[in-house]
C-alpha cells in the first residue's frame, strides 16, 4: 500500500465559534485515524526521530504498537522516558523536534507524532485508575522546588527509583507554567491534573502554597532532612522595553494577564483578581506566549487584537499551528512594527497624560530588516519618520521572562551567570552548591517543556548517583 504524503488532519473547533470560548481547539484523532496514521511510519533503522526528541521517546517502537492496536503498550513505551505525555503530545514544538528529523520528512510530511503522544495518552487517561504503585522505598529524601515541568520530570523518575520526594510549589495549584501559562483552549486544567495524579500514584508528594526563600530556605530544607534539592522554579520574572508609558492601567506583562485569566479565573466578573476586559488590544511580541495571550484577549472579549512583531512572519518564533489558529480566529499581525511609546490619558482630566491614567493607543514605528545578528537572525532596522498610532486600550508585553532571583538571594553558594539563570554542570544539573541541583527555565530562561522535561531527567540520574554514594 503506497505511503499516504500528507499527515492525517487533526479535527478542530470551528475558528468562529472557538474564538469566543475556552475549550480546547484541537480534538484529537480517533482510533481509526490513528492507526492510519501510524502505517505511515517507515520503522527506519536508525531511528533519527528519537535523537531530536529531549527525552528519548522511543518513537517507532510506540509507533508500531499502535499499528498493532496495543494502545497500553504504547503508553508503556512512551512513559519510560516521558513524565508527561499528555502535555508534550499538545504543546511541544514537533515540527523541531522529532519531526524535523523524520525520514519521511525529507520528502513529504512527517509523521505527526505529537499527535499520535497524544493520542495514546488521552486512551490511557481514559480509562486508566488512581491505584498507588508500590515501590521499594531507598530511605533518601528529596525536595524539588516548583512543579512545572521540570520538577515533575525530576520528581517522578525519582520516585520510580525509591525516592521520597517533596514537591514544593508557590502557587495553590501544581504544574507551574502548566497550569498558570498554557490557556485551557491550548491545555486543558484537567489533562495537568491527570498527569499530576499519575505522579502522586507513585508517592510523590506536592505541598503547594510555599515560596522557596520566603516561606522556608534551600539550607533550611536540607536541616530539615533533605539530602539533596532540585530547583526547577521557572523564569517567572516578566519583562519589559523601558519605554514610556508602561506605567499605565492596561498595561500588563503577558505572564501576569495569563495567570490572572488561567489560574484565577479572571474572566469570571466575580473574581477577586479582575481582568481589564478591554475592546482593543496590542500584545507585544511574536512567541508562543504572545500567541497565548492575544487568543486569551479574543476570548475574553475583545473585538479587535493585534500582534506586533519587530521581525517579517518568516521569523516569527511561535509554533506554526499556533500562527495559523491565531490568524483563522482573526487576530491582525502588525509586522515589521515596533512600540516606541504607549498612550495615555486621565479619565478625570480626559486628557492625556504619559505619567498616569489610562492606555489609549500605542505608538510604534515601521521596521525593515537589516544584517543578520550573532545568531543568524537579521535585525530589525527602524524607518525614519514612519511613526503611528494604533487605536488600543490594553497593551501586553510578551517579549520574553527571567528567573526570579529570590532563591539565588537566599541561598549561599549558589552562582548564577548574568541573566539571572542558575549556574550548571550541563551533563548532570549540578550547581556551585553541594547537593543543589537545578534544571529548566530557572537555568535557561523561558524554553519550551520538552527541554524543561529533559533537564529534570537529567538532573534526576545525577541526584541518583550523588545519593546512592551516601548511606542512609
Amino acid at each position: 500500500m503506497p505511503v499516504q504524503l500528507k499527515k492525517y488532519s487533526m479535527p478542530v473547533q470551528d475558528a468562529t465559534l472557538r474564538a469566543r470560548n475556552f475549550d480546547e481547539v484541537a480534538k484529537g484523532y480517533s482510533i481509526e485515524i490513528a492507526i492510519k496514521e501510524a502505517q505511515r511510519c517507515l520503522n527506519c533503522k536508525n531511528n533519527p526521530c528519537v535523537d531530536g526528541c529531549p527525552v528519548n521517546v522511543r518513537i517507532p517502537e510506540f509507533i508500531s504498537k499502535i499499528v498493532d492496536k496495543d494502545f497500553d503498550g504504547a503508553y508503556s513505551v512512551i512513559s519510560q522516558s516521558s513524565s508527561l505525555p499528555a502535555v508534550c503530545g499538545r504543546v511541544c514544538p514537533q515540527e523541531t523536534q522529532c519531526e524535523s528529523k523524520c525520514t519521511l520528512g525529507v520528502k513529504f510530511e512527517p509523521v505527526a507524532i505529537g499527535r499520535l503522544e497524544r493520542f495514546v495518552a488521552d486512551f490511557h487517561n481514559s480509562k486508566c485508575e488512581e491505584n498507588q504503585v508500590k515501590t521499594q522505598t531507598n530511605g533518601h529524601r528529596v525536595a524539588v522546588v516548583g512543579s512545572g515541568p521540570s520538577g515533575l520530570a525530576c520528581a517522578g523518575d525519582l520516585a520510580k527509583k525509591g525516592y521520597k520526594v517533596t514537591v514544593f510549589e508557590a502557587l495553590h495549584t501544581a504544574g507551574g507554567v502548566l497550569v498558570y501559562g498554557i490557556p485551557e483552549f491550548r491545555l486543558p486544567k484537567k489533562i495537568v491534573e491527570k498527569e499530576v495524579n499519575e505522579l502522586k500514584k507513585y508517592g510523590v508528594e506536592i505541598i503547594t502554597n510555599v515560596v522557596i526563600g520566603k516561606t522556608v530556605t534551600v539550607d533550611e530544607l536540607f536541616e530539615e532532612g533533605y539530602e539533596a534539592v532540585f530547583v526547577g522554579s521557572g523564569a517567572g520574572l516578566p519583562r519589559f522595553m523601558g519605554i514610556r508609558g508602561e506605567s499605565l492601567k492596561g498595561v500588563y506583562s503577558a505572564n501576569e494577564f495569563l495567570t490572572r485569566a488561567n489560574l484565577m479565573n479572571a474572566y469570571d466578573g466575580k473574581s477577586h483578581t479582575p481582568i481589564m476586559r478591554a475592546k482593543k488590544v496590542a500584545v507585544v511580541g511574536g512567541g508562543n506566549v504572545a500567541m497565548d495571550a492575544a487568543r486569551t484577549a479574543l476570548r475574553l472579549g475583545s473585538e479587535r487584537v493585534y500582534i506586533i512583531y519587530r521581525r517579517s512572519m518568516e521569523e516569527l518564533p511561535a509554533r506554526k499551528e499556533e500562527v495559523e489558529h491565531a490568524q483563522e480566529e482573526g487576530i491582525k499581525f502588525e509586522i515589521l512594527r515596533n512600540p516606541v511609546e504607549v498612550l495615555g490619558f486621565n479619565n478625570e482630566k480626559n486628557n492625556r497624560d504619559p505619567r498616569n491614567g489610562f492606555v489609549s493607543g500605542l505608538k510604534v514605528i515601521k521596521c525593515e530588516l537589516g544584517e543578520p545578528d550573532e545568531r543568524g537572525r537579521r535585525s530589525p532596522v527602524p524607518v525614519p519618520d514612519s511613526e503611528y498610532v494604533i487605536d488600543v486600550d490594553c497593551v501586553i508585553m510578551a517579549i520574553g521572562t527571567s528567573p526570579n532571583p529570590l532563591i539565588k538571594n537566599t541561598t549561599a553558594g549558589l552562582a548564577v551567570n548574568r541573566h539571572g539563570g542558575i549556574i550548571v554542570e550541563e551533563s548532570t544539573g549540578k550547581t556551585t552548591k553541594e547537593g543543589v541541583f537545578a534544571g529548566g527555565d530557572a537555568v535557561t530562561g523561558a524554553a519550551t517543556v520538552i527541554l524543561a522535561m529533559g533537564a529534570g531527567k537529567t538532573a534526576a540520574k545525577a541526584i541518583d548517583e550523588y545519593l546512592s554514594k551516601k548511606e542512609v
